[in-house]
This record gives structure tokens, sequence and C-alpha cells, in this order.
């Protein structure tokens, strides 16, 4: 997508949440995600030239004209990166405090780094990983 008149390119990741006022919160107060002006149906976060929207699942699926049930693993995870394996653990402790589920703590991977996973209040898979060799932590 390109802004209109700016030449600016910003993509959005769209998750479809039971709660919006519970996710939003956990977004700001857990993760410490800015969210920007919005309409009260919807929020939004920008992350660089990434937003990231919280929309309710009903909202969502009927906007794609899908099912809003699913269950399991959708096949994606969504990714945060920290400077240290100490912040990969601080941060799973710090999500689990606030209802998250730590579903792998934080161990040394094969690839050289170190990383866990959780899933937040509406069951969506975050890795949250320390890579020395990535460049924008």
């Amino acid at each position: 997508m390109t802004g209109v008149g700016n030449g600016t390119t910003h993509s959005v990741t769209t998750l479809g949440v039971a709660d919006l006022a519970r996710a939003t919160r956990f977004y700001v107060e857990c993760l410490g995600l800015p969210s920007l002006k919005r309409p009260p149906s919807i929020t939004f976060y920008e992350l660089g030239r990434l937003w990231l929207a919280l929309w309710p699942r009903e909202s969502l699926a009927a906007d794609a004209g899908v099912s809003a049930q699913g269950t399991g693993f959708a096949g994606f995870s969504l990714a945060h990166n920290v400077r240290s394996p100490a912040e990969v653990d601080a941060l799973l402790q710090h999500v689990a405090a606030f209802g998250a589920t730590v579903v792998k703590p934080g161990h040394p991977t094969d690839w050289g780094g170190y990383s866990g996973y959780f899933t937040d209040l509406d069951g969506f898979l975050w890795e949250v990983a320390h890579n020395p060799a990535f460049p924008h932590v």
C-alpha cells in the first residue's frame, strides 16, 4: 500500500480479538505499545513502517467473508526481538504476569540465538527472540 501523495509504504497486520478493550490493555500495559488515535471499533499501533491493528474477531471475519470460528495453530507467529537472552526471559515473565501463556520457555536455539514463545490473551503465538546477528533491535 502506498500512502497518497507522500510515497511512503505501510503494511498492516490485523489480529481478530475476542475482546477489543482487553486486548488493547494487554498490548499497551503489558507490551508497552503506544496506540494511535483511533475510532472505538479498532486499535492501531505504529511499529515503524508496519502497523499492528486489533479488531474484533467477528468484524474481521465478516469483512473477509469467512467464519469467525477457528481453533488450533493458525500457521504463523509474530516475533519480538530483544537485545539479550536475559531480556527474553524477563519479557516472558512479564507477559505471563499479564495473563499470557508461556508455551516454550527461553532456550538456546540451533541458529545461535535464544528464544521462547507465548500466546497472548487471544491465543496468538509470539516468539520472543535474541538473535545476535539481527540488526534491528
